[in-house]
């Protein structure tokens, strides 16, 4: 029986719907968001010195004496403190700039500095104490020191500084010098990655690496950094004296060429992989546990003369 003729489908596929217009005119940048608003904020920046003016008069008028260590101080760096002072001054967005105008925000945001400014002091004074509290019950249960030092040079991660310290706790060694950017206790990003070590750990700060490692060199103590360079030892095939400060670098940059040529000798992580470098809490952790090898009779010897 034959079916009756049904009407054939069209082979062809049904045209496409038309494009929507495009989002940006021919002219338009590719800029993103954040950039595009730079012009904004730059307009909301243009009183800048007028609210300036108004902010430090109010915090005259409060006798707030610390404006010189809140903007110059590495310990404030990144402090909330620090953040509503430039936020009063810079801000980003119409509406926080019309909170910024309004006749009192000027005395709210400078009684909020002094409040924040002495919070961190006491906090940092009270980990202070701690801290020599921990550093006397080590040395009373009778944990002897590695001598062995560490020196960071402008490291910008409180998180690999904190995981550094952790390992220096572990290792007991002698000291660690934080120089330049590098974070310092009591930054809480750093105690968080520490885990309660940092306070057990014997440390300075520089203002610059350079003088950091004139000081250790001036006291007899040998200063090697750790770099990937053409002139570099193999870190495990070479002595360490006793007692040696290692350099370890920023993290982008590595260690600064000036250090380099101040530095006794250079040592390197031989890498296999497409990086030429490793994380600079791994990379001490690293150098920390090989001095420990090295040394292990010399410091087994040592350790069973005094007890």
């Amino acid at each position: 029986m034959l079916l009756p003729d049904t009407p054939r489908r069209n082979s062809t596929l049904p045209s496409p719907p038309p494009s929507p217009p495009p989002r940006y005119a021919a002219s338009s940048s590719f800029a993103s968001r954040s950039t595009a608003r730079v012009g904004e904020a730059a307009a909301f920046a243009e009183d800048a010195a007028v609210r300036r003016a108004r902010l430090h008069a109010e915090l005259d008028a409060l006798g707030f004496t610390e404006l010189e260590p809140l903007l110059r101080d590495p310990a404030f760096r990144g402090s909330a403190a620090l953040r509503m002072y430039t936020s009063f001054l810079f801000p980003k967005s119409a509406g926080a700039l019309a909170m910024a105008e309004k006749p009192h925000r000027a005395a709210t945001v400078a009684a909020s500095i002094c409040f924040m400014v002495r919070e961190q002091r006491a906090a940092a004074h009270e980990w202070l104490r701690n801290h020599d509290r921990a550093l006397s019950d080590g040395a009373r249960q009778g944990l002897p020191r590695h001598p062995l030092y560490i020196v960071l040079d402008n490291l910008r991660s409180a998180a690999n500084v904190g995981n550094i310290f952790r390992a220096a706790e572990a290792a007991r060694v002698s000291e660690v010098l934080t120089c330049g950017i590098t974070p310092t206790p009591p930054d809480p990003k750093l105690l968080k990655t520490a885990v309660g070590a940092a306070k057990y750990v014997k440390h300075s700060h520089f203002s610059s690496t350079a003088q950091a490692v004139a000081q250790l060199q001036a006291r007899g103590i040998a200063v090697w950094a750790v770099e990937t360079t053409e002139n570099a030892k193999l870190y495990c095939t070479t002595d360490m004296p006793q007692p040696v400060a290692l350099v370890f670098g920023n993290e982008v940059i590595g260690v600064d060429t000036d250090v380099l040529h101040a530095c006794d000798a250079v040592v390197e992580i031989p890498m296999h992989g497409v990086k030429n470098s490793l994380n600079v809490a791994t990379a001490a952790s690293i150098l920390i546990w090989e001095a420990l090898r090295q040394w292990s009779p010399t410091l087994e010897s040592s350790s069973s003369e005094t007890s």
